[in-house]
This record gives structure tokens, sequence and C-alpha cells, in this order.
């Protein structure tokens, strides 16, 4: 499903909130919020055109294992009382909805998205903006000059840079063909790429009104650690 959802980050957090409200275990919900972002048609034809079969198969069969594994752990540590309160109050019960006549529904659908749109508005606004700031100020030459092939530490740093940034897959490749011509490990890059789009500040801003502190850390923990893990992995293959 997610490879056919090309969403950034920020769009795919209203999707997100649904399902939790829908009764969608977390661990799911989770796993689609990391993988529609990353994983998508968009980034496996520029990936694809760019780099090769190879290299785009392997992006995207990895971005749908850290998608899967991340909702497994997070699935499995029963962090649903880390959820804002008011996301389980809008929640659909006993099947409601499927006893409403269709005008009832689309009236339904009204209201319910005009509270939600009320509630993370100007948390959608603030994000996307920091991230435009950033994204728009911060160079290419920076970024390869602190992950180099030189720095043993370059796939943490090139994810830590990128987790403050804010793009999807079509923004953000381009970004990719130009580090890797500055001579940047594949996986370095790949692993940046990752960060950016499945991670992103704007992102923490937005599911801060969603999600209590525990979690949005757990949940931004557990990715970054694989996404590390894929770019060595990466580096040690190709």
């Amino acid at each position: 499903m997610t490879l056919f959802t090309p969403f950034c980050s920020c769009s795919a957090v209203p999707l997100f909130i649904g399902f939790v409200e829908s009764g969608v275990p977390l661990g799911v919900t989770f796993s689609f919020l990391i993988s529609s972002p990353m994983v998508n048609e968009v980034a496996l034809i520029m990936l694809w055109g760019m780099f090769g079969w190879r290299i785009a198969l392997i992006y995207i069969a990895t971005g749908l294992l850290v998608a899967i594994v991340a909702g497994m752990v997070i699935g499995r540590l029963k962090m649903e009382r880390y959820v804002q309160d008011y996301v389980w109050e809008m929640q659909v019960g006993n099947g409601e909805i499927a006893q409403q006549s269709w005008p009832e529904r689309v009236a339904y659908a009204r209201e319910y998205t005009t509270e939600l749109l009320k509630k993370i508005w100007p948390y959608v606004i603030a994000g996307v903006g920091i991230g435009a700031f950033i994204h728009g100020y911060v160079p290419q030459d920076f970024l390869a000059r602190w992950a180099g092939r030189d720095n043993p530490f370059a796939v943490p740093v090139a994810v830590a840079l990128g987790v403050p940034l804010y793009s999807n897959a079509a923004g953000v490749i381009p970004i990719v063909q130009a580090l890797t011509a500055k001579g940047m490990a594949i996986g370095t890059v790949l692993a940046f790429m990752m960060a950016v789009t499945a991670l992103s500040l704007p992102e923490a801003v937005i599911l801060s009104n969603v999600l209590k502190k525990p979690l949005l850390a757990t949940f931004f923990g557990i990715v970054a650690t694989a996404i590390v893990i894929v770019g060595y992995l990466f580096n040690a293959i190709l």
C-alpha cells in the first residue's frame, strides 16, 4: 500500500491519526507513518533512473524492512497510553458509522476533519516553516564536509543532519545525487535520504500534538537507529 502513497512525513500524519482513531494497532500505524514518505513509486523511479535498478530495489527493500521492524518493536512496547487523550476520545466506536446513511457519513466526515484541523493546523504551519527555512539555508557542502568518506561516523552524522530537514522523496533525491557526485559514500547518502523523508523536525512538531514525549522519543530513536544500521550496511556491501 505504501508504495502507492507518495506523502511527505507531515502529510502522512493526519492519516496516522485517522488509523489510530479507527482502532488500527499502534505498531501498524507507525509502520505506515515511516514507510509512506520513505518508500513510494516516486523514490523508486527516480533512484532507478539516477543510480540503477540495484540501488533502487535495495533502498525500497531496506526502507520497508525499517518500517516493519520499527512498527513491530513499537507495537510490542504497548505504548498506547502515550497517545494524546483527545485522539482516543475521537475514536469511532461499535460500528456507529456503518449504521449511518451516506449523508450522515459525509456530515460526520466534514465535522471530524474540521475538528482535527483545528487541533493540528498551527503545528503543521510551524513545522513546514521551520523545515523550509533549514532546507533553504543549509548548503550541500556543509553535509559533504562533515559526513565524507574519511569520517567513520559519517552515517550517524548524516542522519543527525538529515532529521531537522523537511522534504519528500522527489525533493531530496537531486540533493542525494549532488552529494554522491561530491564523493559521499552511497550508504551515507541513502541514510541521509531516509532520515530526511521518514524523520523530520516538522514531523516532530506536528506529532508532539498527537503523541506524548516518551512515545515520540521512542519512535525517533528506533527509526534513527535502524537507518544508521542500514547506512553502514550499504557502505559495507556497495
